[in-house]
This record gives structure tokens, C-alpha cells and sequence, in this order.
């Protein structure tokens, strides 16, 4: 068989709850179910990072973030093995939303439609993607920040606005439709390598009228948050609770203790944002499917983390709870590889890297600290890690700490503050909600310290594992 066309699409900041098929029945997703009953879904799928580019980055790289030295947004970063692709003979587009900085490099694409946050406060605030261009030929303005703070209800909308603006004007929309534009229209060219990129469901939360007023109706499932949680939290979460509260980030306002109703209401505009970009996902496959390139196709569908939505009292993301570190994989190629299975192994997100590079007869590097997903996909005896890691540094938002690091096995979570004396641990069988922090329960001191022993051995291993990675800068 040819080699396939590989069709990457990526949402922002989009949980693991949010697909119907995987277990959630609140959720209006059809074209993603479809995804998962054809396809193979990997259920435990966790990023490296916790925030948009740290955990792209090590995605697009095949390395942790402490290797590739990108722990934050607006750190700098131009390479990825999508040069890999380029150089085999695939033609490499991008469309949407990639997070790289500078937001234009290359980064071995042949040509990139980039639409970036749609709230660009703090970085590239004057940057004009296409979107901005389309916004401005059509004489309009950006709904964002410096619109919403003049709203009476702002302090009390939790991020969540409608999109008042005309329908194909919302930025999902308008990368989906981009998408299907270019699909259809474009001379075909095979091998391809297209990624496409919604910027939602990533705050504000936006949808259209119609789409939220849907799950408004809806009864929605809200993580309770008592007290007690709230106490035995590290110091730098509290501080990232009342950061929130006081500084507005992608128009967000975290009062410390939100409403039942306030909390109904975000939640039901960010899902009805999801149901929108479902509904694109639909509309590309057709694309793809009319151009003649779905046959030879695999499509890989994910996020770059998750949003804690107001549980655990947190917003958006910056902490390591499973609403941001596990998000949804699934790769979906009925003629290539056997459907209809869940893979509830450990993975990275970062090892569809070294995987999607065997697809295309591209050899992988040695160094890669990324694991092909290959034995899962063919069906064969699939362990998984045995850990999996993410990593978070300090910014503009998580402000309490210098270096925050997950390691979690199939049981237990820890969570590592660098040069502080309080962290997180969690049993995840008792706790699976991640509400009872036993960091200081003496039963627990020995899987305490398996684990502090787990991230010493791995950043060890790491850094020799790694040693050549940058050989050829040396």
C-alpha cells in the first residue's frame, strides 16, 4: 500500500470527558463517536506539559519539555520532525492553530494558514492571522478582551460569552471551513501531511447561540469542590486561585467560590464549543472523502491538554490534575488498521511522533525520548509505560512555584514542587476524582517516596538517553 496521507487535527485545551462515545453521554459529538467505533482509541493518553506550547513542542519534537528547553508559551521554538516528512517527500500544510513561536516559522511545513488564540493579550497581541484578515476584509471586529470588559456581567461569566458575530466567523468554524476549502481546491497532492488546528475549545468559551443554548438544557456532570480540597492544596495552587480571581487570562474571571449556576453555565459553553468543532471534524472527513484522499488515509484526532473548568476550584490549566494532563487520542484508518478498540495503557501524546514517522518510511531517531505507538495500532502485545510525566514551569499565571512535575503510574499520582515541602499524592483506585490529597499520610509514605525515586531515575535516564539529540548544533 502507498504510503497514507496523514491527517493530524489538534483542538486547544479540550478534556477527555467530552467525546459521547468514550462514556459521556451528555455529550452531542457524532462525528468523533464515529471516530472511536472505527477506530483506536487510547483511553489513558497523557501530554508532557500544561500549558498550549510547552506540551506542543514536546509533541512535535519527540522529547520531555526539560529536554527540549520550551516550558512555557513564548518560548522559542522552529523545529519539529514535520522536517522529517518534508524532507520524504510529503507535502506538509497547516492550517489553524500550531502555538510555534515566532507563530509564522516554518517549521518544515510548506505553507501554513495560521490562526493562533483568540484572545492574544499577552503575546502576539498585535500579530494578524488569517483570521484577523478575514474579520478585518469583512469590515468587522474581534470579539475579545478589550470588548468583554465592557459587559456589566463580566466579572460573573466565567469566560463564557455568545458569538455574536456571523456564524462562519467564529474562529472554529473558520478553520474548519479553511480546512474543507483547501482540501477541495488545492491541486491533490500525495503524500500529505495536513494539520489542522481549532483554537477551541480554548477560552473564551464561545459558541454560537443555538450550540450553548442546547447544553444549557442539559444536566451537566460538576466535580464537587468542598473545603477540605481546598485546604490541603499546595501553596502554589492557592496563589494560582487567587491569581486567577484578580487577573482576567483569555477573558476568564475565577471567583474563588463560583455558583452552582456559574459553574453550569461555563461548562455548558465550553461542550457547546466542542459540538462545533465536532461538527467541522464531519465536514473535513467529507472534504477529505470528495478530494480522494480519505482511502489512503490515517487521521489522528487529539488535544494539547485539558481545562479543569472550575474543578478543584482551578481554572483552565497550569495544574496536574487528569482534567488537564489526559486528553483524547484516537487514530482512525479502517483500511489500514482494525477498529473498534480501546487501549486503556499508559501513553504519551508525544509518542504519536515516532509513530507517524513510521508510517511514512521515515526513519526515527535513536535520541527520541518518545515510544511508537506502532505494537498498539497492529494488535500486538501492548504494555504501555509504565510511567507517564508532565512537566509545567513557571509563567505569567502559575507564579507560586519555579517547576512543577507530575509522575503517575496506573494506581498513584505525585505531583513535585521544586525545592518546596508540599506536594500531591493521590490514589487514584480510591480517589479517582483526585479530591483527597494524602502528600503527608504516613500509609502512603513508602509509594511517596517509589515514586520521588521514579522522577530521580527518569530525569537521569533522560538526560543520557538524550545525550545527542542536539549533535548536529554541537
Amino acid at each position: 500500500m502507498d504510503r497514507p496521507n496523514i491527517i493530524f487535527i489538534i483542538t486547544d485545551q479540550q478534556r477527555y470527558d467530552t467525546i459521547a462515545e468514550l462514556g459521556f453521554p451528555h455529550m452531542d459529538t457524532p462525528n468523533l463517536d464515529r471516530l472511536v467505533r472505527e477506530g483506536v482509541s487510547f483511553d489513558q493518553c497523557h501530554v508532557t506539559a500544561a500549558s498550549c506550547a510547552a506540551a506542543r513542542a514536546s509533541l512535535f519534537k519527540g522529547y520531555f519539555p526539560h529536554t527540549t528547553g520550551i516550558l512555557k508559551n513564548a518560548d522559542r521554538w522552529r523545529r519539529s520532525w514535520i522536517e522529517s516528512l518534508n524532507d520524504a517527500g510529503y507535502h506538509c500544510t497547516n492550517i489553524g492553530k500550531m502555538h510555534t513561536w515566532p507563530y509564522q516559522t516554518e517549521l518544515g511545513f510548506h505553507e501554513r494558514f495560521v490562526v493562533e488564540n483568540k484572545d492574544r493579550y499577552l503575546e502576539g497581541r498585535y500579530y494578524f492571522d488569517e483570521w484577523d484578515k478575514a474579520l478585518r476584509a469583512r469590515g468587522l471586529v474581534k470579539q475579545q478582551r478589550e470588548i468583554y470588559r465592557k459587559r456589566a456581567d463580566y466579572d460573573e461569566s466565567l469566560g463564557a460569552f455568545d458569538w455574536e458575530l456571523p456564524a462562519d466567523t467564529h474562529p472554529d468554524n473558520f478553520v474548519g471551513d479553511m480546512a474543507s476549502w483547501w482540501i477541495e481546491t488545492y491541486p491533490q497532492t500525495e503524500p500529505l501531511f495536513l494539520q489542522i488546528g481549532f483554537p477551541g475549545p480554548h477560552p473564551p468559551y464561545d459558541p454560537v447561540p443555538e450550540a450553548s443554548a442546547a447544553y444549557m438544557q442539559k444536566e451537566l456532570p460538576l466535580l464537587p469542590v468542598s473545603d477540605q480540597e481546598l485546604e490541603n492544596q499546595p501553596p502554589a495552587l492557592k496563589e494560582l486561585r487567587v491569581h486567577n480571581r484578580d487577573i482576567d487570562h483569555d477573558s476568564v474571571v475565577m471567583p474563588l467560590h463560583p455558583s452552582q449556576q456559574q459553574r453550569h453555565r461555563q461548562r455548558a459553553y465550553y461542550l457547546a464549543n466542542v459540538t462545533m468543532i465536532d461538527q467541522k471534524v464531519g465536514q473535513i472527513m467529507q472534504s477529505l472523502e470528495k478530494a480522494g484522499y480519505l482511502e489512503n488515509s490515517i487521521l489522528i484526532f487529539t488535544s494539547d491538554h485539558g481545562d479543569c473548568l472550575t474543578d478543584h476550584g482551578q481554572s483552565q490549566k497550569w495544574t496536574m490534575y487528569d482534567q488537564i494532563t489526559r486528553v483524547p487520542m484516537i487514530v482512525w484508518s479502517p483500511d489500514r488498521i482494525r477498529g473498534g478498540r480501546r487501549i486503556e495503557s499508559l501513553v504519551q501524546q508525544m509518542d504519536l511522533g515516532p509513530t507517524i514517522l513510521q508510517w511514512a518510511g521515515v526513519e526515527v531517531p535513536e535520541s527520541l525520548e518518545a515510544e511508537s505507538l506502532m505494537p498498539a495500532v497492529n494488535c500486538d502485545d501492548f504494555s504501555g509505560r509504565p510511567y507517564v510525566y508532565c512537566e509545567q514551569a513557571r509563567d505569567a499565571v502559575l507564579t507560586g512555584c519555579q517547576f512543577m512535575t507530575m509522575v503517575r503510574d496506573r494506581q498513584y499520582k505525585l505531583v513535585h514542587f521544586l525545592d518546596e515541602p508540599d506536594g500531591q499524592l493521590f490514589d487514584l483506585q480510591a480517589d479517582p476524582g483526585e479530591l483527597d490529597n494524602r502528600w503527608n499520610d504516613a500509609n502512603l509514605a513508602e509509594v511517596k517516596q517509589r515514586l520521588l525515586a521514579e522522577l530521580r531515575e527518569w530525569r537521569i535516564r533522560s538526560g543520557l538517553t538524550t545525550k545527542d539529540w542536539c549533535q548536529d548544533w554541537r
